[in-house]
């Protein structure tokens, strides 16, 4: 079984490209193919709030917006620009290197400490990593992505109780971001010995995401393996 890493991506407009959190006042978190998708209203004092919130789409399950007010100074945007451009790259030291010194400006901005756990990740240096996960969830509780990339974290580490705690409490606050739902069934299955749960998180999943034919195979062998 494959894990589902968060979605990581820019947006321009109503264009979603494949990539890294973007700083960008509204970032789309998409649990399927949200292409043109009407976004709710925002809360009358939305112009106003300078903290995160959170929109459902008016179209339910395709996804959702995360509003921030980044309130960037265009050095610090042209530092995180560059530090995207190195996640990318593979250039993961100096991401963290950059990603550190937006995050010293900007402390309350999600993206930073989401993309740079991810370069922690990914020399290796856990504590590090789930440091800024944990950042990122005190800003916005339940972060799908932060979540996402915690459970499989901390899955990692064998911690397998509280990479289902972090799953769960995020699926239920963010049940549109199926990314949560399938690595959670793949943890209730192959960890924590749960098919029950691993069924129901996969059949959320397979709802909202049908192309996605594997998944299809493990409901079925975990209905014949309960009997149904």
């Amino acid at each position: 079984m494959n894990d589902v890493h968060g979605t990581r991506f820019k947006t321009f407009g109503s264009k979603v490209m494949s990539g890294t959190l973007s700083l960008a006042v509204t970032a789309m978190l998409i649990g399927g193919c949200a292409s043109g998708a009407k976004v709710a209203p925002k809360p009358a004092d939305a112009d106003t709030f300078k903290g995160p919130f959170v929109d459902k789409l008016a179209d339910g399950r395709q996804g959702f917006v995360i509003h921030e007010d980044p309130g960037m100074d265009a050095e610090s945007r042209e530092l995180f620009d560059r530090a995207v451009t190195c996640l990318n790259d593979g250039k993961n030291d100096k991401a963290i290197e950059l990603f550190s010194k937006v995050i010293d400006r900007k402390p309350l901005v999600t993206a930073p400490h989401i993309n740079i756990a991810v370069a922690y990740m990914r020399v290796g240096n856990a504590e590090k990593a789930e440091g800024h996960l944990k950042a990122a969830l005190a800003i916005v509780p339940g972060h799908p992505v932060a979540s996402n990339e915690y459970g499989l974290l901390l899955r990692k580490e064998g911690r397998f109780k509280e990479a289902r705690e972090v799953y769960e409490k995020s699926a239920a606050q963010y049940p549109e971001y199926l990314p949560v739902h399938r690595n959670l069934g793949i943890l209730c299955d192959l960890y924590m010995g749960d098919p029950e749960c691993a069924l129901h998180e996969f059949e959320i999943y397979a709802a909202g995401v049908p192309r996605d034919k594997q998944v299809g195979v493990w409901i079925a062998e975990l209905k014949i393996r309960l009997k149904r």
